[in-house]
């Protein structure tokens, strides 16, 4: 991923926290060449002193089918992105986009019967622990679970590299930095607003 240097992270433990917090990730992998992908609820865990992309796949998608014939895998995930518009900025320059986004390469195994089982029990603990009436693994009948376990691919990808980029506008004066936060809040987009909030976050962090 190509990364400008004002846009560079290189604080590992942020990064890992980006990852939790947008978790539906791309994965690519080639086949004969032509570039693949599948957009997958994912999670990273630490085992030992490795990190590793967890997830799973329809068994109808052929994609699982290359994850271990490739010698690298590529996850992308993606948060929160706007338009920055360049009647924001004191000075006359061109219009950009302003995001976050984190790379990981690593290759990949398929997990057996047992490790799929941990892998979708800890998911739904993730996603389920805070809810009213949480949709646990424990809780599932074992009819239902076998049913559906016959129509998944389990996979973990033992992460090599991790490329980040927080594109938020670092390289603008401070002066333009507020007001392009200002002009954010007022698109009165959802996304446009998290951009803000994460370029507030960014300040504080860094000022």
């Amino acid at each position: 991923m190509y990364i400008p240097k004002y846009f560079k992270v290189e604080n590992t433990d942020e990064i890992l926290d980006f990852v939790e917090q947008h978790s539906f990730g791309t994965v690519v992998t080639t086949d004969q060449g032509k570039p693949i992908a599948t957009h997958l609820p994912l999670q990273l865990v630490k085992e030992e002193e490795s990190y590793f992309v967890t997830g799973h796949a329809a068994y109808g998608n052929p994609q699982w089918k290359t994850l271990e014939a490739n010698e690298e895998v590529l996850v992308m995930f993606q948060g929160p992105h706007a338009y920055i518009s360049s009647s924001w900025y004191e000075k006359e320059n061109v219009p950009t986009w302003n995001y976050q986004a984190v790379h990981i390469y690593g290759t990949a195994t398929l997990l057996n019967e047992e490790e799929l089982k941990k892998d979708l029990a800890k998911l739904l603990e993730k996603f389920e622990k805070q809810r009213e009436n949480p949709v646990l693994w424990e809780n599932l009948s074992t009819e239902l679970l076998e049913n559906q376990l016959k129509g998944i691919v389990g996979f973990k990808i033992k992460v090599h590299d991790i490329q980040a980029a927080y594109k938020l506008s670092q390289n603008r004066h401070t002066e333009d930095y507020e007001n392009i936060i200002h002009q954010l809040y007022k698109e009165k987009n959802p996304s446009s607003s998290q951009v803000a909030r994460s370029m507030e976050k960014n300040f504080r962090e860094n000022k």
